[in-house]
């Protein structure tokens, strides 16, 4: 390790203040690791030079925070929440539902999109006929929702969890790139968000997917981002987060459900009833 402690403060400082994202003392190595090939694109010597340019350079701190947002994905990512989807979550939003015919889905920290089509092609085999539905993937890089839309992925990262099934049904190839079929690409919309600000206007989502990312956060954000995320989830619908992240001691207004060794979780009291007193401002 070579990044100097003056560096690394600056650094982690700056990730901290633009997305809340922590790097503590300890993540040295991964932080070095990151920038190091944006130090060599931009012809600086070492990591610490390179971070000397970013007090006066906005374009390399923009590529900093893409390089240090954390973008571990795979489809299908450990399989028992998807699960969960088609066999929990499904059932009772199409009886619900079924005046609208539509479903409203979110991806949060979608990284490079694998979760948003993971889902598009769940939606795709188990909607019924007639039925619609808009997945929002939404993540704070714009490099990865730039990947999103072109929906292209390497062999390397088709191989991690993709069903042969799937990938003949779902893609073509394209090049040395296996691309997603246009049916499943209109189904995900993209938007730069920033889970840690407040958010913009959004619909009212039926399910949202907030896997493995509070655990980046500190407890303030924590509780502040399931604050703002129980206004956009309707009343009767979903959230799941990652195997090793709950609401329990966060947010007393979601309750949990177990499926199996997935535990989801629901608004326990409607937007409204919680934060009438700021109901005008924004989420």
């Amino acid at each position: 390790m070579t990044i100097t402690q003056t560096s690394f403060a600056f650094v982690s400082d700056l990730v901290r203040r633009e997305t809340a994202m922590l790097y503590d003392p300890g993540k040295e190595y991964l932080v070095e690791a990151r920038l190091l090939p944006l130090a060599r694109e931009a012809g600086c010597p070492d990591v610490d030079s390179y971070v000397a340019k970013l007090v006066t350079n906005p374009a390399e701190r923009d590529k900093v925070l893409d390089a240090l947002t954390i973008n571990e994905t795979s489809w299908f990512r450990d399989n028992a929440p998807y699960q969960a989807f088609t066999d929990m979550m499904l059932p009772p939003l199409l009886a619900a539902r079924s005046h609208v015919r539509h479903l409203s889905i979110w991806s949060a920290a979608c990284s490079s999109g694998q979760e948003a089509y993971s889902l598009a092609m769940l939606l795709d085999q188990h909607l019924p006929s007639g039925w619609t539905a808009q997945i929002l993937a939404s993540d704070v890089s714009s490099t990865m929702l730039d990947r999103v839309r072109a929906g292209r992925y390497s062999q390397v990262e088709m191989n991690r969890g993709m069903p042969a099934t799937s990938l003949v049904k779902y893609f073509s190839r394209t090049g040395s790139e296996w691309e997603v079929c246009d049916d499943l690409k209109k189904m995900v919309r993209t938007q730069s968000l920033n889970l840690s600000t407040p958010f913009p206007l959004l619909p009212t989502f039926d399910i949202v997917f907030l896997r493995n990312v509070l655990i980046y956060f500190d407890l303030d954000t924590k509780r502040d981002i399931l604050r703002r995320v129980h206004r956009v989830v309707a009343s009767d619908g979903f959230l799941l987060l990652g195997t090793s992240e709950t609401t329990l001691d966060l947010d007393e207004h979601w309750g949990r459900e177990a499926h199996g060794r997935v535990q989801v979780h629901r608004p326990t009291t409607t937007a409204a009833e919680q934060w009438q007193p700021t109901a005008m401002t924004g989420a």
